[in-house]
């Protein structure tokens, strides 16, 4: 498939309405040939939440709206070279080697599996962009999913769309403190403490403990679009450790949420930890 076919689905709202990275990806083949691929997050993503007023394109009207119940069937296309770099309709840096995608209406971000159902393979996208706009398409991954779900080449297929409503739920509550119980997280501080919560109290992601500092680092880029983490070092048994942490976060609830936004994020071993 040519580009130009796909640049007619995809159109990137930052341009047309004025509106407004690659990490790890964890991978398993089941029997079935599906493939489970991890949302990786822009390390230098800037962005924000949105959902978005209607609009119209081609004569067609799109209603954007939070619809955590979202399963639909349709084809499914692919956007990259001639996009990569710019920014996407919730603001970020478009990285056609991440794993994400544009939606006409869901919210950005949202995380979706998308299913191909002409070879049974499945990966998880995080939903930044607003498309396709063409041929009822229902959905436009980036290169890299359109690769894990084995469809780059023919262009375009037959897929299943499925919102993970807790994923986008806890990434929802993460960026705008929307929600019962959430927890609204504003900076990437080390010492960042939400309001009214004592610095020793209250809930800790702990996504990993590394000897080395820059693995350390490049997880909390991988983790910024789901939460801003901190480094907190520690020796265990003469050993010198560099944790990577998300918090403290005062509500039990809304952290059990984000963390499973951050285990969706590639880092499946994260645990809640009392401080």
């Amino acid at each position: 498939m040519t580009r130009r076919a796909v640049a007619v689905g995809t159109v990137m709202l930052a341009g047309l309405l004025g509106l407004g990275g690659c990490a790890e990806t964890t991978l398993t083949v089941d029997t079935a040939k599906s493939v489970a691929a991890a949302v990786s997050p822009d390390p230098q993503r800037e962005g924000s939440y949105k959902v978005g007023a209607p609009y119209e394109i081609g004569g067609r009207r799109y209603t954007p709206a939070e619809d955590f119940a979202y399963d639909e069937v349709g084809v499914a296309s692919w956007y990259g070279p001639k996009f990569h770099g710019r920014r996407t309709a919730n603001g970020e840096r478009f990285d056609q080697n991440a794993m994400t995608a544009a939606h006409p209406t869901l919210p950005m971000p949202s995380v979706v599996q998308v299913t191909n159902l002409e070879n049974g393979r499945r990966v998880t996208v995080r939903v930044n962009d607003r498309g396709p706009f063409a041929d009822n398409r229902i959905i436009d991954v980036s290169k890299k999913a359109a690769d894990l779900l084995g469809f780059r080449h023919q262009g375009t297929a037959r897929v299943r769309i499925r919102i993970l409503a807790e994923e986008s739920l806890a990434l929802r509550d993460g960026l705008t403190g929307a929600g019962p119980g959430a927890v609204r997280i504003a900076s990437a501080d080390p010492g960042f403490v939400p309001t009214g919560a004592p610095a020793v109290d209250g809930w800790f992601i702990q996504a990993g403990a590394f000897s080395d500092s820059r693995n350390a680092r490049r997880v909390v880029s991988d983790l910024a679009s789901v939460a801003p983490a901190h480094l907190a070092p520690v020796t265990r048994d003469g050993r010198d450790l560099v944790r990577v942490r998300i918090g403290p976060l005062p509500d039990g609830r809304a952290a059990a949420r984000l963390l499973q936004a951050v285990q969706a994020s590639g880092y499946p071993e994260a645990r809640l930890i009392g401080r």
